[in-house]
């Protein structure tokens, strides 16, 4: 069976007010969305005059996802039920995680440190961006994970390299679809684990809001600061 995450689209933008980019976003969006969602956010985000910072916003493949009645969509991986102890298919998860690994070694082949590269996800997005983070034996630069749940926490290695790793966990109050009780459970998972991370609730739903941006922006300051 052919890997549909094989060869991924990918929307980069670069600063055009900045040099040569020296530091990366890969940004993931949720089920049903594409690679234009958060792009659109840039512009509102209030990021370090003269920060030469690509952003890469892949594309999810199309395919059917059971808890939609098997309606072809852009997703990460098939979700096969909503409940608080959502079943998915993991293999895809691990096939969407190698891919943004890949991206990942396109960027550092491209110039820029493991060290100078966050991720971040939304939804399903942020499950693969902690799988992609918490495993990687690159050094990164942080997550952002937004809106989301620590989907392969049971099978994570928790990879040395990252263990330090700045984390901000982000989430709706009012979120119906990922509930709050989700990324409280990823919050206890990383505690376990030892890491230290910022969390964030905001009186949302299933979205991001005007303060969240606020934090967005810092969090990304934070991590990619200006370099000589």
């Amino acid at each position: 069976m052919p890997n549909p995450f094989e060869n991924l689209e990918c929307l980069t933008l670069e600063n055009p007010n900045a040099g040569e980019s020296d530091a990366c976003v890969i940004w993931l969006h949720g089920l049903g969305a594409s690679c234009n969602d958060f792009a659109n956010l840039l512009p509102e985000l209030n990021l370090t005059p003269g920060a030469r910072i690509r952003f890469v916003f892949p594309q999810a493949p199309t395919m059917p996802v059971s808890v939609n009645n098997g309606y072809q969509m852009p997703a990460w991986y098939d979700l096969l039920s909503l409940d608080v102890d959502r079943k998915f298919n993991a293999e895809h998860l691990k096939q969407a995680s190698a891919a943004i690994d890949e991206i990942i070694d396109e960027q550092v082949e491209a110039g820029i440190s493991s060290q100078r590269i966050l991720i971040a996800g939304f939804s399903q997005g942020g499950a693969v961006a902690y799988d992609v983070a918490l495993n990687n034996i690159k050094p990164l630069a942080g997550l952002m994970a937004l809106s989301t749940y620590f989907a392969t926490s049971d099978s994570c290695r928790f990879a040395a390299e990252n263990k330090d790793i700045p984390i901000s966990v982000q989430h709706g109050t009012q979120d119906n679809v990922v509930l709050p009780e989700l990324a409280d459970r990823a919050e206890a998972a990383l505690e376990a684990q030892g890491y230290r991370f910022d969390a964030h609730r905001y009186p949302m739903a299933h979205e991001v809001c005007r303060e969240q941006i606020v934090d967005i922006s810092a969090f990304i300051n934070r991590c990619l600061p200006l370099v000589d």
